[in-house]
């Protein structure tokens, strides 16, 4: 799997917390507002930021199982446990092993991972929730959508070239990317899961310079390694830098949420 960078994710929590949909954190709460407990397996945990979203949603009684590749990131991600839950640490290249990560639980979680893996694996991720009938809950799918204002000349050429290379393979052969926000759902009602989505966008504001700026330069990396011409990309991240470092730049970035649950589940 690809990995990302303790900074980065620290930086975007803030934003993928505001934007994760209500509607489909809700569904999740509802599915275990009988229980007396709730076992949790998080994909692809990074640093324990879908633990710390939906824990204040779930039954007191928690245990969390969080699966990374990143030892690492799950050592900062095993310190933030919400109190009183029990935290288990698995380190597993959910590339090779996607089976072992999900029995003993109640709910599937992950976050930001489906647009990174690939068709087949999504098929074997279906596969194996539909045969332990168990609910999943993916926040913060990317669905290729970005918009900045003010617009410059050259943004639909690099964000086009950014989806592009979203697609590129990354540890789990030919990534879904942007597809992903469409194709996973509708892979799980194909399983026979009921399915609740909703937009989860970050919005970016015009203050926040640091993010968009950490934004452009991975997106301008994207872009030149998928060919777009560095005069191109010079006069583009020059533009778009002057616009955050003058305070007029706004971002919005498009993303999924959805929660699917075996029918006949709760």
């Amino acid at each position: 799997m690809s990995g990302f960078s303790l900074s980065w994710l620290s930086m975007r929590e803030p934003y993928d917390r505001a934007a994760r949909n209500v509607e489909v954190a809700d569904a999740v709460a509802a599915a275990f507002a009988g229980a007396s407990a709730a076992t949790v397996t998080d994909l692809g945990c990074g640093t324990g930021a879908t633990m710390r979203a939906i824990a204040p949603r779930l039954p007191a009684r928690q245990s969390w199982r969080l699966v990374d590749d990143d030892q690492v990131l799950l050592a900062v991600a095993s310190k933030a446990a919400p109190a009183g839950a029990s935290v288990t640490a698995v380190v597993l290249d959910l590339a090779q092993a996607i089976e072992q990560a999900l029995d003993s639980c109640d709910l599937v979680a992950t976050s930001a991972l489906l647009d990174l893996v690939s068709a087949a694996w999504l098929d074997r991720l279906v596969a194996c929730l539909a045969r332990l009938s168990r609910p999943f809950y993916a926040a913060l799918s990317y669905d290729g959508m970005v918009a900045m204002a003010p617009g410059s000349l050259h943004d639909a050429a690099v964000i086009a070239a950014v989806n592009r290379h979203q697609r590129t393979d990354k540890g789990f052969g030919p990534a879904l990317g942007p597809e992903a926000a469409r194709a996973a759902p509708a892979r799980f009602r194909d399983a026979g899961f009921m399915v609740l989505e909703g937009r989860s966008d970050w919005r970016v504001g015009s203050d926040a310079r640091e993010v968009q700026m950490a934004m452009l330069d991975g997106w301008a990396g994207a872009a030149r390694a998928i060919g777009v011409a560095p005069a191109t990309l010079e006069e583009w991240l020059g533009e778009r830098r002057d616009h955050v470092t003058a305070g007029r730049s706004q971002m919005r970035v498009g993303h999924i949420d959805f929660f699917a649950t075996p029918t006949g589940r709760r």
